[in-house]
Formats: structure tokens, C-alpha cells, sequence
């Protein structure tokens, strides 16, 4: 019988969990027919990009709303290191209300769109607004829904081109976990800057670590899942502070907001955020293997650990250290953009168990309607320039 992240399925879907346990598990492979995608497109696609990233006028934004939004945030900091020019991560739910604070019409303009389903109102609002107010615009889309608005506005407009992530990645649950994961490795291997056959290898060893944790974590995150932590802080460094904004936000989704959540930076965190840190609090810190900013996080492990103030404390990290409570990778030498995945694997398996553990059921934790998979009720206005 089949089995997902421990549970058999019965047990799954009498618990309204079968597929986020499903889709947080099947990365690995996803990942893997990714891979193909992205050799089976290189050509095509690089004669979309390349003619563009040449352009040192070029501005790059990456955008969506919510965890799709989050996807920019991770990876701009990489992308911005491997192309060696500005990259900007901007949300849609800023872009469409304030474009005249966002939007340069005097410079050329690449518009990565990141979406699950592809009919978000601000993620189409968007789109429309830059073609409106720059006229040498651009756009990437990877999405995950070849029937959503944005992969049918790719089929007939001739700057833009669609790339959608592989079979499955459509998650049906409520809270974006492959789907997330799947456009974050897009990118990272579209705009990281290397070849080929190095993302190619890189995408093979993330997926057979992740494989592995899988396996490996289950018991110890279920017994975190069951420590009565109401709050839940992550913090990273770099491009893992975006990520630990997608991490915080799962827990929040999937616990119905009775964990209340944050995030921030290891160095940004003392500046007042700190206060959040109870008897009621789980820190999770995802730790850089960069021997300079890894400094910087472990300086706060140290602080965190010294002042005893949290209900637990965590970390995640690729190079061993003997401290308990310390989930170690092992120094695979994979380089930080790629630790993404694992971290996220993790962060998205606790806030699964928390839900369970909750009585709640993460495949729709909200079964009222206040929030929903695909957002609701918003309203989008013609802008007059």
C-alpha cells in the first residue's frame, strides 16, 4: 500500500491530507523530469534570453503573489550573483496597486512571472500593466497550469515565452509546495548563470539528498510537530531569508494561523524582531555553507542557544557541528542555491505534522472559504497614466 511521508493513504485521506503529503514527497522526481524539460527547451529558450541578458540596460523583475512572490525572493539574491547585474524581486500585489512607483518605462524590462495556476488576477494585472506603461517589455513565465491565463497570453503574444513545470506540479492541495520548488529550480538553472551540464548534476544530487531526508526525518519532525510551540520564527541569511519567508508561511497556512509565524535575516533579527522569541516559540535557522556569512549565522545560533528563551531551537545545515538539535546534511559541497531545497523540504514536512497534529486537515485547512487555493474577491482597475 502506499505511503507518504509515513502515513498510508487511507490514513491520508481520512485526515484531508493526501495531497500535500503526496506533492511535498514526489518532488524528488519532479524535479528529476524538470531536468528534461529544461535540456528539451535549452535551445528555445536561451534564443528567447540570451539576446536579453547582453543588454546591460536590462531590468530583470521577478514577481508573483504569495509563495510565488517568495520564489523571487529566494532567488534573486543568486540570480543576481550569477548574471552579475541587478535583479529585483517585486511582488504583483505591489506592482498592480502602485506601478508608478515600480515600473520604469525608459528601460528595457524582463517580467519573470511565477505561477501556480496561472489566473491569479494581480499575476495577469501585471503582465498587462508593463506591456501598458514600457513598451520594450518582455516576459518568462513559468507556471505550472498550461490551460491558465498566463500560459494562453504566451501562445499568442511574440514577447513571451511559457515554460511549464512538469506533470504534478499543479499541487491540488491548498498550500504551493512542488510547485514552489519547481519554479525556484527553474530559475536557479535559467538565470544561475551556469551550464548545462552543471545544473544537470546539481539537480540529480539535490534530488537524491532530498530522497533520502525524506526517509530520514520523519520521526524526528514528527516529534517537533508535537512540542506545543504556538509560534514559529525561521531565519536565514542571503537568498534564505526569502526562503524562510516561504517556510514561515507554510506553517502559518497549514496550522490555520494558530501558529502565528515570522522571519527574517540573522543579522536583522536582533534589530527588534527578537521580542517574538517565548516560551512558546520553535526557532528553525537555515545555515549558510558560506564560510563568510556562515559567521554571521552562527553567531546567533550561539545567542539563541546562550539566552534559553525558546520553547526549542533548530538548524539546518549542510556542514556538520556536534550541538543537538542540529539536522545535518552532511558537507556534500552543493553550494547554497541548491541547500534551498532541502531547507524547504523540511520546513514544508513540520508544517504538514503540525497540521495533522492540530486536527487539522492541510489539504484545506480553511474548509469555511475565508481563504482560498486560487485568491478570491480582488478587483482590478484600469490605470490612466
Amino acid at each position: 500500500m502506499s505511503s507518504f511521508l509515513g502515513y498510508e493513504v487511507p490514513w491520508l485521506e481520512q485526515h484531508n491530507g493526501v495531497h500535500t503529503a503526496q506533492e511535498i514527497s514526489h518532488q524528488p522526481r519532479l524535479w528529476r523530469a524538470l531536468s528534461e524539460i529544461l535540456e528539451q527547451q535549452y535551445d528555445a529558450v536561451s534564443t528567447f534570453l540570451n539576446p536579453l541578458l547582453e543588454r546591460s540596460d536590462l531590468r530583470i523583475i521577478l514577481t508573483g503573489a504569495g509563495t510565488s512572490a517568495f520564489v523571487g525572493d529566494a532567488a534573486a539574491p543568486f540570480i543576481q550573483q550569477g548574471l552579475g547585474f541587478q535583479v529585483e524581486s517585486i511582488p504583483t500585489t505591489d506592482l498592480v496597486s502602485n506601478p508608478q512607483q515600480y515600473l520604469d518605462p525608459s528601460r528595457p524590462t524582463l517580467l519573470v512571472s511565477y505561477a501556480r495556476s496561472g489566473n491569479s488576477p494581480e499575476s495577469v494585472a501585471a503582465v498587462t500593466l508593463v506591456d501598458q506603461l514600457i513598451s520594450d517589455s518582455h516576459h518568462l513565465f513559468l507556471t505550472c497550469n498550461g490551460e491558465g491565463e498566463l500560459s494562453r497570453y504566451a501562445e499568442a503574444a511574440g514577447n513571451a515565452y511559457c515554460m511549464l513545470m512538469p506533470d504534478g506540479s499543479d499541487d491540488k492541495s491548498f498550500a504551493m509546495t512542488s510547485s514552489f520548488s519547481c519554479m525556484l529550480m527553474a530559475t536557479l538553472t535559467l538565470l544561475g548563470g551556469q551550464s548545462p551540464s552543471q545544473w544537470s548534476e546539481q539537480i540529480a544530487a539535490t534530488a537524491t539528498l532530498c530522497e533520502d531526508k525524506l526517509l530520514q526525518w520523519q520521526t524526528a519532525i514528527k516529534a517537533l510537530a508535537d512540542m506545543p510551540y504556538e509560534r514559529l520564527v525561521v531565519l536565514g541569511s542571503g537568498g534564505f531569508a526569502g526562503l524562510a519567508r516561504e517556510a514561515s508561511l507554510k506553517s502559518l497556512e497549514l496550522s490555520a494561523g494558530k501558529v502565528m509565524t515570522t522571519f527574517d535575516s540573522s543579522l536583522g533579527f536582533r534589530h527588534g524582531p527578537k521580542f517574538t522569541i517565548n516560551d512558546k516559540a520553535l526557532v528553525i535557522q537555515l545555515l549558510s555553507s558560506q564560510s563568510y556569512t556562515r559567521q554571521y549565522d552562527m553567531d546567533l545560533f550561539k545567542e539563541i542557544r546562550q539566552d534559553n528563551q525558546a520553547l526549542g531551537h533548530v538548524a539546518i545545515s549542510e556542514i556538520p557541528f556536534n550541538e543537538e538539535g542540529v539536522f545535518e546534511l552532511g558537507q556534500l559541497g552543493l553550494g547554497d542555491q541548491w541547500l534551498c531545497f532541502p531547507f524547504i523540504l523540511f520546513c514544508q514536512m513540520l508544517a504538514c505534522e503540525k497540521s495533522f497534529q492540530l486536527g487539522l486537515g492541510p489539504d484545506n485547512p480553511c474548509p469555511t472559504g475565508e481563504v482560498n487555493r486560487v485568491v478570491q474577491g480582488v478587483t482590478i482597475y484600469p490605470f490612466n497614466q
